[in-house]
């Protein structure tokens, strides 16, 4: 505890005393943490996250909570090598990738089966297949949504020759340049999607989920159609400092998830600010952005499935071996 909430010994005597007399003390008098920082992108998980915040889902395990977004992986990893970030949502792969290169890092829960679609004006583009001889706008080129088309685009027996790719430094950039028709199709990740289509409705244009990246997974794979992309991640440092704390923080994300869900414009409103979106594009994506708050373990055969499949050969683009068993919270 830090200083400003250490109790001297006659205090902690009259507290325990107190607590023999009643029934219970508030549930605030329990928080251990000072203030829980959660970060996560600008995309639906995140809704999760600054929605608890907003409605005090931490009350009683700390004594305030914040969530901030970050922008691009880069800057995910540059706070979590840092110290900076100990809890956030992260790309799957890349914490498994940070994993396996030794740095103390372990998954908590997944927290979307997936919310990649690719967008387009073009009402034939239906089917991965169909992006022959297209432009495609990709974001965060090296990372996960590139690593996953990349996997799609192969299996149905497509190369580089076979169409263009403009990288983008964001989903929303992707979706800006294919609503300045500089590309045939964007590779976007909710809450983008949405905007490209209300955005497109609002040029005149009919902006499409052309693609269910979740969907063509499945087919690829033989399997559900689940992509479970991103989840909730805890670094070494927070795990030493409030373990005990982590499965509390859990389970009142699988409360807020739940009331994402079922209150879209009530959450949305909530993570409106934290995002820099409008609510009602923010709730007009929670529909399509696949939330959950699966634990880490319930979810791991879905995740070695995404993983050996996006790895590559000998599973070099996640440092060639999926994580061990202690990378499951």
């Amino acid at each position: 505890m830090t200083r400003s909430t250490t109790l001297s010994r006659r205090s902690a005597l009259g507290l325990f005393a107190a607590g023999l007399a009643s029934v219970a003390l508030p549930k605030s008098g329990f928080a251990q943490i000072n203030t829980l920082n959660l970060f996560g992108p600008p995309a639906g998980p995140s809704i999760t996250l600054a929605h608890a915040v907003a409605t005090d889902r931490f009350e009683g395990i700390a004594q305030s909570a914040t969530f901030t977004a970050w922008r691009n992986p880069d800057e995910l990893r540059a706070g979590l090598t840092s110290g900076n970030i100990q809890l956030s949502v992260v790309p799957i792969q890349a914490a498994a990738n940070l994993y396996n290169r030794g740095f103390p890092i372990k998954l908590a829960n997944a927290m979307t089966n997936g919310l990649l679609y690719i967008i387009a004006e073009d009402e034939e583009i239906t089917r991965i297949p169909d992006l022959a001889g297209c432009h495609i706008a990709v974001p965060f080129r090296g990372d996960t949504p590139e690593m996953i088309l990349s996997q799609l685009l192969a299996h149905h027996g497509l190369s580089d020759g076979d169409f263009q790719i403009t990288y983008a430094a964001t989903p929303i950039e992707a979706m800006q340049l294919l609503l300045a028709g500089r590309v045939d199709a964007a590779l976007t990740a909710e809450p983008s999607t949405s905007a490209g289509v209300l955005k497109g409705k609002q040029a005149g244009k009919t902006i499409h989920r052309a693609i269910s990246i979740q969907d063509a997974w499945g087919e690829m794979t033989g399997a559900a159609p689940v992509l479970p992309q991103a989840g909730l991640a805890v670094t070494g440092a927070f795990l030493d400092a409030h373990a005990d704390d982590l499965q509390p923080i859990l389970t009142e994300l699988e409360v807020a998830t739940k009331d994402v869900l079922a209150n879209p414009m009530d959450a949305a409103a909530n993570a409106t600010d934290a995002l820099g979106m409008p609510a009602p594009l923010l709730a007009a994506s929670i529909p399509n952005s696949n939330l959950c708050a699966r634990p880490a373990t319930e979810a791991r055969s879905d995740i070695e499935r995404m993983l050996t499949a996006m790895a590559g050969p000998g599973l070099a683009k996640i440092g060639r071996s999926l994580p061990g068993e202690d990378f499951y919270l």
